[in-house]
């Protein structure tokens, strides 16, 4: 039996990265990679959601990977359609609420009207928030976010002097939510990859070789127990009060 964790991030964002060397390591193409990333986003949202995570967000299409060779960009939007046909019911008897962040001028009609047509069936569960990012880059966020306080305040619906982190925080992606506790990113590389930029300021960050097809709940269950053995100080001093320096 594996260990519990001591305590549980209310928020954990996941960077699903691998599916491509999976698909070579099988001798197989990428497609087929993608294809079985995709069960283990419902192993990783099903572990979450046992665990009492309040929100899990997972990146599954970056602002920068348009910039792929246009048969493979297809591939994953019809692929990505096909997920939410296919899983928007089984979140919904789960009262588990479903929410799609990003730039959705970039998607196909047909995806955005699927996009709200999963958001408004699940717009009322309460046991966990699943979000999506798709076309989202934390820059675009941030700009966005930067955009529309500029056009407020060339309305005349408020002051330069009234932005402040606040006001920026509450038009960045995710506003509503915690701010994420615990990062994951799969498939060994060590970065954050333009992901939830301004909400990471002070999560802990977990980074496994594991590839994102074979993350299942005993991997889950490592970064959880990891996350519960951590010491957050958001700044301040340690329990034993050894370090004045460290975040």
């Amino acid at each position: 039996m594996s260990e519990s964790p001591r305590a549980i991030p209310r928020h954990v964002a996941i960077i699903m990265d691998g599916n491509g060397r999976w698909a070579a390591r099988h001798g197989e193409p990428r497609h087929h990679g993608h294809r079985a990333g995709a069960e283990s986003v419902r192993r990783t949202v099903e572990c979450c959601a046992r665990a009492g995570v309040e929100a899990l967000t997972l990146f599954a299409f970056s602002s920068e990977n348009w910039r792929r060779p246009a048969a493979e960009v297809g591939m994953l939007m019809e692929l990505f359609m096909r997920v939410l046909d296919r899983e928007t019911d089984r979140l919904h008897r789960n009262d588990i609420r479903l929410n799609i962040i990003g730039d959705r001028s970039r998607l196909a009609r047909r995806l955005r009207a699927r996009c709200a047509s999963a958001e408004r069936l699940t717009a009322d569960n309460t046991r966990m928030q699943l979000n999506i990012a798709a076309s989202y880059g934390g820059r675009w966020d941030i700009a966005s976010a930067a955009r529309r306080l500029a056009e407020a305040v060339a309305a005349g619906e408020r002051t330069p002097e009234s932005i402040d982190e606040n006001a920026l925080g509450a038009e960045i992606c995710l506003h509503g939510l915690p701010e994420p506790d615990l990062f994951v990113r799969t498939g060994g590389e060590q970065r954050i990859s333009n992901f939830l930029l301004w909400q990471l300021a002070y999560t802990e960050l977990y980074f496994t070789p594991v590839l994102w097809p074979d993350f299942d709940e005993g991997e889950m269950n490592r970064a959880l127990v990891w996350f519960g053995e951590r010491e957050r100080r958001f700044g301040g001093l340690r329990n034993d009060a050894g370090d004045d320096t460290g975040a």
